[in-house]
């Protein structure tokens, strides 16, 4: 059960990365704690890329602090989900998608693979959407140049062919770094009423009385809890070379599981931090029906008074969009592999993904004008949102299932929240589509 690969290189494929990072048996606490971080990171990008903006900036517009709390409760259902994976692809050594593959009938695995491989371009979509928009904004090109642009961060994918691991780890970090900043300034200059900010954390159901705001709701889920991160998290956590036996594999859950709480943690503050902005920016000034990103973009430096406030708007709806670039081509590596057992180069398989993302990118902003980014954007993440009880079940069941994890299969308390959160998502989209009708 506890075998591990000793592949010793670590290039930006999912095949040739496992075991690549080696965690010395006797080394102090804080230098596993170091080799150990990274995963949650890669992870942590796809809970703060452009479609979190869109969904954030909305509610905070519309309904001030009030939603701040399901910013929180997503957060947190995130961190639960996020370690069954990780604790999936360590002890059984295989990762989500290889395992639907191994143990579900043909038709199902497939049925499966296709939804993820939707997710992925759902999310590939509003990536398209928000790093073209970035670029619109700060360098004043057209919104469907700006789109055709982002096709050029196959080029990026393709440089870091032979890349270690580590080294796309220390990327996105940086990456982050530069979102975190960016709003730490503007939450500076904005100043919001800290006092009502920590009321707004306060779960109150009542506030999800109308379909704008339940709409959103599903939206905020779907932009947090992202499906193909559940696969993503199982392989890339293999990363890390241990010892083979129980006790070493308890070591590596216990400081991967700090990894994944403290790269969530942040994703959550950058995450309050868009919410926060535009409740103070926006609905506290009465602009209560700020749903696009380039109408956030140009009200900040009137309202906010600073002219570098809308600029590092840009910049970090850039860096979020490039981010998420990389962990998208590794989830999507990981997704043909494991269902499809098929292995193309990362290159070609980021070709694809963005490719059919584009089209409706294109189509829709020729088609709505350039208005409809933040709601196309909000949609796809309501998409997300449909999928995700796909890839929660089996990731349950396999976390659940004694003869795969053995001692660490999910307890009595764990599997509970698991399948509480399933009915919950499931209860939420259902009621969306009631309200829709």
């Amino acid at each position: 059960m506890f075998g591990l690969p000793t592949t010793a290189t670590a290039p930006f494929c999912p095949t040739e990365v496992r075991g690549s990072v080696l965690v010395p048996k006797q080394a102090p606490w804080w230098r596993k704690l170091m080799q150990y971080a990274g995963p949650g990171l890669l992870v942590s990008v796809g809970y703060m890329d452009p479609g979190n903006w869109a969904t954030d900036i909305e509610a905070g517009s519309r309904y001030g602090y009030g939603l701040l709390w399901l910013v929180l409760g997503a957060s947190l259902v995130a961190i639960l989900l996020q370690c069954l994976s990780m604790r999936l692809g360590l002890v059984a050594r295989r990762d989500l998608a290889q395992l639907c593959r191994e143990r579900y009938a043909k038709p199902v695995a497939m049925f499966l693979w296709v939804l993820a491989e939707l997710a992925i371009i759902a999310c590939d979509l509003a990536e398209v959407l928000g790093s073209g928009l970035a670029l619109h904004l700060l360098f004043n090109i057209s919104l469907l140049n700006g789109i055709a642009i982002t096709a050029l961060d196959t080029l990026l994918v393709l440089g870091l062919k032979g890349k270690g691991f580590r080294q796309i780890e220390a990327i996105v970090l940086g990456l982050i770094l530069a979102i975190g900043i960016c709003y730490a300034v503007e939450l500076l200059l904005v100043q919001p009423d800290w006092l009502a900010v920590a009321r707004g954390f306060i779960p109150d159901p009542s506030r999800l009385d109308s379909g704008q705001a339940l709409y959103l709701s599903v939206g905020i889920l779907g932009a947090t809890v992202m499906p193909h991160n559940l696969y993503l998290h199982s392989s890339i956590v293999q990363t890390r070379l241990t010892g083979g036996d129980a006790s070493a594999v308890r070591e590596a859950i216990r400081y991967s599981t700090a990894d994944t709480v403290a790269s969530l943690s942040l994703a959550l503050i950058v995450n309050s931090a868009i919410l926060i902005l535009a409740a103070a920016a926006f609905n506290a000034a009465g602009h209560t029906e700020v749903a696009e990103l380039q109408d956030a973009y140009r009200l900040l430096e009137p309202l906010v008074g600073a002219a570098a406030a809308a600029t590092l708007f840009g910049v970090a709806l850039l860096a979020s969009g490039q981010s998420a670039t990389f962990t998208g081509t590794i989830a999507g590596q990981i997704l043909m592999e494991g269902f499809l057992n098929l292995s193309i180069p990362c290159w070609h398989r980021r070709l694809i993904t963005r490719a059919l993302a584009l089209i409706p990118a294109f189509i829709g902003v020729a088609w709505l004008g350039d208005g409809a980014v933040g709601k196309l954007v909000v949609a796809s993440q309501v998409v997300l949102s449909f999928q995700l009880p796909f890839a929660i079940w089996p990731l349950i069941r396999f976390t659940s299932d004694r003869a795969l994890m053995g001692e660490f299969a999910s307890g009595v308390v764990t599997r509970t929240a698991a399948w509480a959160i399933f009915a919950l998502i499931g209860a939420a989209n259902g009621w969306l589509v009631l309200r829709m009708l």
